[in-house]
């Protein structure tokens, strides 16, 4: 839980609020220290409802591409783990309006 939270800490404090305005969780014990980040909105989902979850779920779907289902991420390198990153970054999505993450975020951070 501590080391979830120093990482949500660190990628909130590295982005302006503008660009994250808020973050969804579900109720895992690696979350239960969330409620001590600041700096952005927090929420926490439901139990049993993905779909208040829908991006989380949706890219979970895009990285059993990369990664099946059942099978531990610890059994992938960490180029793997890159290069799987890479590719689902450089993808266009209609969520941003057929831009890349990639490129998105770069807007964001440039606006």
């Amino acid at each position: 839980a501590e080391t979830c939270k120093a990482a949500v800490q660190q990628f909130v404090n590295k982005l302006d609020a503008e660009v994250v305005k808020s973050l969804i969780f579900d109720n895992g014990a690696e979350f239960s220290a969330l409620s001590e980040v600041t700096g952005t909105n927090l929420y926490f989902a439901h139990p049993y409802t993905p779909s208040e979850r829908g991006s989380n779920e949706q890219l979970n779907g895009l990285l059993r591409e990369f990664i099946p289902k059942g099978q531990s991420i610890t059994s992938f390198s960490d180029d793997h783990i890159k290069q799987a990153t890479a590719a689902l970054n450089q993808r266009p999505r209609k969520l941003f309006g057929y831009k890349s993450a990639n490129e998105f975020m770069a807007e964001q951070l440039l606006a």
